[in-house]
């Protein structure tokens, strides 16, 4: 949507590096919609595709194979995190991306700019600062935060955790531009106009046995083939259903397995509030997004897999918490679905430890922070029109 010159208008910052940047924006999108109507407008650029010179607009179609390439992810992101060396590289980096950065402001005009990615932080705060335009980043991992998200000196950064905070405070970044809130998360995962029957009834799962949710993210990434095939061998007393995401040929090669209980094999679903909401236990890799859904749902979780560094401080924060648990071999999922299933006392215990962690009214709460900051800045660019 573009800006209409009687409304605070608000720029959200992106990219489809994973599902989770998408989702949080739009979730906060949802929000300062139903907080403030057609009183604000806003629109979303996604800055590697649209913006960044080469190679970086190629960021989200390499993202899939390096996520596939947990060394490589690893090794980047460990030389790269720390506040002296990722100064250093965005330093490098801004008199290639300088003009990018600042032909977004001229082309892109608005009262606020909302980042929910960590790799553009830098550049796009300095080109706001010459243009005056507020800058707020919306940190979109839970945990162990990469220093890129702190850096530029926004106006405000809103994280998800007191150890995200902690992380902030460490980078330098001045402890009134930190502020908790939570992860993003849409709306329709706080209410549900159908019971878990009812929903079980509608997309055909059984209704007498347990649903284990098995998912790999957006892009269907992870051993989650071969979770799949260790969980069907054990041949529990449950139903399976495994999330592909936009895994064409994983959920192809699923379609053709024989399976020996009901299992229900899907692609990139519109409906993973109902999904969650139907099952009994989750199995996932260790994204934030995923994660904070499970928490509002309050869903025990299996953690599977996660990427090396970046979701590290995920699976630390489920076991510490005793949400969930952290099983990085089929055979360990296996095991502890069975112990799960055989003792659902237990499973309900970590369901609601799972609960306790939820922050539902994140993205309302986000959304009124945005809504006021843009206000604020519309109001300011009326008088100095006048």
């Amino acid at each position: 949507m573009k800006p209409k010159p009687d409304l605070p208008h608000i720029l959200f910052l992106f990219s489809d590096t994973g599902g989770g940047h998408r989702s949080a924006a739009e979730a906060i999108i949802e929000a300062l919609s139903l907080e403030f109507g057609d009183r604000v407008t806003v629109e979303m650029v996604d800055i590697f595709r649209e913006y960044a010179p080469p190679p970086f607009d190629l960021a989200p179609e390499a993202y899939p194979v390096l996520s596939r390439m947990p060394e490589v992810w690893q090794l980047g992101y460990r030389l790269s995190d720390g506040p002296r060396r990722t100064r250093f590289v965005f330093n490098a980096l801004w008199p290639y991306v300088r003009r990018s950065a600042e032909r977004l402001m001229v082309e892109h005009p608005c009262d606020l700019v909302v980042s929910v990615h960590p790799l553009f932080n830098d550049p796009i705060s300095r080109a706001a600062r010459r243009f005056s335009r507020p800058y707020i980043t919306v940190v979109t991992d839970l945990v162990s935060t990469h220093t890129a998200w702190y850096c530029g000196s926004p106006d405000l950064i809103i994280v998800p955790t007191e150890a995200a905070r902690e992380r902030g405070l460490a980078a330098g970044v001045p402890a009134e531009r930190l502020r908790v809130i939570g992860l993003p998360v849409a709306e329709r995962f706080n209410s549900f106009s159908e019971s878990a029957q009812m929903i079980r009834h509608r997309l055909g799962w059984p209704l007498d046995q347990p649903v284990i949710l098995l998912i790999g993210g957006g892009e269907g990434m992870g051993p989650l083939e071969t979770v799949a095939t260790a969980i069907n061998e054990a041949n529990l007393n449950a139903t399976l259903v495994v999330v592909c995401g936009r895994n064409q040929a994983l959920q192809n090669r699923l379609e053709q397995v024989t399976w020996k209980r009901p299992t229900f094999i899907y692609g990139f679903v519109r409906e993973m509030h109902n999904f969650m909401r139907a099952a009994d236990i989750l199995v996932t890799k260790a994204g934030p997004g995923t994660i904070s859904e499970a928490f509002i749902v309050g869903l025990p979780i299996i953690l599977y897999s996660r990427m090396p560094g970046q979701e590290d401080g995920n699976v630390d924060y489920v076991i510490s918490e005793q949400a969930g648990v952290w099983a990085p071999g089929p055979e360990q999922v296996v095991n502890t679905l069975r112990l799960w299933l055989a003792r659902p006392e237990e499973r309900q215990r970590i369901a609601a430890n799972s609960r306790r962690l939820a922050r539902p009214q994140a993205a309302r709460e986000i959304a009124r922070v945005l809504g006021t900051w843009a206000q604020r800045s519309y109001e300011e660019r009326m008088r100095t029109q006048v």
